[in-house]
């Protein structure tokens, strides 16, 4: 039976979110957009938009290390399939539009799609990394 590796995938979703905090940066040239818009919105606060925003990035890292061996594809690629779901349903189908922006946050702008896609990918990346598994169970 397989058990998650808790230090690893805690690490592997605050690395994550670093990752793709700094890729918002460098793209859009703003720091801490989402804990800002999430603690806008809550009316809470910075403080609890970044405590909310990098305690998504360790539960999704969490559940990523839970279904990872349940997962299609070789173990470099699981964390990437898992990402892009991940932006599909829970970002472009509900966050985004919850907050006003449209599917996928088109109504935004038209590159939000692509910039969220990004910024997963590159939160996916210590994944790949740090969340470890038996491959002989998850190819059973």
């Amino acid at each position: 039976m397989e058990t998650i590796n808790w230090k690893n995938a805690i690490l592997a979703g605050l690395i994550g979110t670093v990752l793709f905090d700094l890729t918002g940066l460098l793209i859009l040239g703003t720091w801490w957009d989402i804990p800002t818009v999430l603690g806008a919105k809550t009316g809470l606060g910075l403080a609890y938009g970044v405590a909310g925003h990098y305690t998504n990035g360790v539960l999704l890292a969490v559940l990523f290390a839970g279904i990872a061996p349940s997962l299609w594809g070789p173990k470099w690629f699981r964390p990437l399939l898992f990402v892009v779901a991940e932006t599909i349903a829970l970002v472009w189908l509900f966050m985004l539009p919850l907050l006003g922006a449209g599917v996928a946050g088109i109504d935004a702008s038209p590159v939000m799609p692509l910039i969220t896609l990004v910024r997963h990918l590159v939160y996916a990346l210590p994944l790949i990394v740090l969340v470890q598994y038996d491959l002989k169970f998850a190819l059973k």
